[in-house]
């Protein structure tokens, strides 16, 4: 490696000062929407830069079992779920339901860690993006949860690149033991 006089490698800066890239662990990353009909999966370059929409699964029993095939097919270093809260931050069903699919998953998943990751406004975001591109009601509601899930993996993506620190809450399994 060359260097100035003087200077020194990027591993060895502070994180405020380290190049953009260096903030971000490499690694694909998928990204999970859970909802009531359908779980939206999203998944982010081995560079961790950009995330996009991968599909679509119908929830149910196997959606679980699908997004553990597809973690194992990408490589995935990390599985990010996300979790509904209100506008004030309070968790209601829906958030207990997210936290349960989590810990199922991370149980599934281990040695890979799963993170849950606030994703108040994913579905509004995905729904006007979509909007914006021409898509009707209809063909919306086919993509928007994989869209969703797409911006909530964008978004800690962006997290972690600005902080140097993984988004969100790391899912522990029964016991105590990180996922």
């Amino acid at each position: 490696m060359l260097l100035r006089p003087g200077s020194r490698p990027a591993r060895d800066l502070p994180a405020a000062t380290r190049p953009l890239a260096a903030l971000v662990r490499g690694g694909v990353r998928l990204a999970v929407d859970v909802g009531s009909a359908r779980v939206g999966v999203a998944r982010c370059d081995p560079g961790g830069f950009l995330a996009s929409p991968l599909t679509v699964v119908p929830a149910g029993a196997g959606a679980k079992g699908e997004i553990v095939a597809l973690a194992a097919a990408a490589d995935a270093i990390e599985v990010i779920v996300g979790l509904p809260t209100s506008l004030s931050g309070r968790e209601g069903p829906a958030a207990a339901g997210a936290r349960t699919f989590a810990l199922d998953l991370a149980e599934r998943l281990t040695p890979i860690p799963v993170r849950l990751v606030d994703e108040r406004f994913t579905t509004t975001q995905a729904h006007d993006a979509l909007r914006r591109g021409g898509k009707d009601s209809r063909a919306r509601r086919q993509v928007v949860d994989a869209a969703a899930a797409a911006v909530l993996l964008q978004a800690a993506l962006d997290t972690e690149r600005a902080t140097g620190r993984p988004a969100g809450q790391l899912v522990t399994l029964k016991g105590g033991a990180p996922a």
